[in-house]
């Protein structure tokens, strides 16, 4: 009687750790083409680092036609992950986790892929000029995958 009742706890514990770590995201990446659907003016840009995953790529925000603006991350890479969340971080960048903790941040979404160029709308009420950084964080874990400080784009 108790060798069930065991066997389905075991059964519960792993679907639980399974559903909490997402083991098999480490190994599928998923990539994202969206295109820049309108003419816009670029207004901010940077470069990733790497924080607690390698990270690459660009994020530019863009200025679009009747007062939207669009984050486009572009030649973007970084690790998969469980309840992965592109923010802007009221801060001038972030290195660590506490940064993002601490210096207050939007949600954009969650990560459409992990691999590709992907578009993000900025909520109009967002001030561009205290959220001066875009960082990747897995909000399972609270973890910093990558940053990039925005600063004037040349276009």
């Amino acid at each position: 009687m108790m060798k069930p009742l065991i066997g389905l706890g075991a059964v519960v514990v792993v679907a639980g750790l399974w559903y909490a770590f997402r083991p098999e995201k480490l190994f599928i990446d998923e990539t994202v083409n969206e295109s820049l659907s309108a003419e816009g003016k670029a207004f901010l840009s940077g470069t990733f680092h790497s924080g607690a995953h390698e990270t690459k790529g660009m994020a530019t925000i863009f200025n679009l036609p009747g007062g939207k603006r669009l984050l486009r991350l572009t030649g973007f890479e970084t690790s998969n992950g469980p309840d992965v969340q592109v923010y802007l971080v009221k801060a001038g960048d972030a290195t660590d986790n506490d940064t993002v903790k601490d210096a207050g941040f939007v949600n954009l979404g969650a990560m459409k892929g992990n691999v590709g160029d992907q578009n993000y709308e900025v909520p109009s009420d967002v001030d561009l000029g205290a959220h001066r950084a875009v960082t990747i964080w897995c909000r399972r874990f609270g973890v910093n995958f990558g940053t990039a400080p925005l600063r004037p784009a040349n276009s």
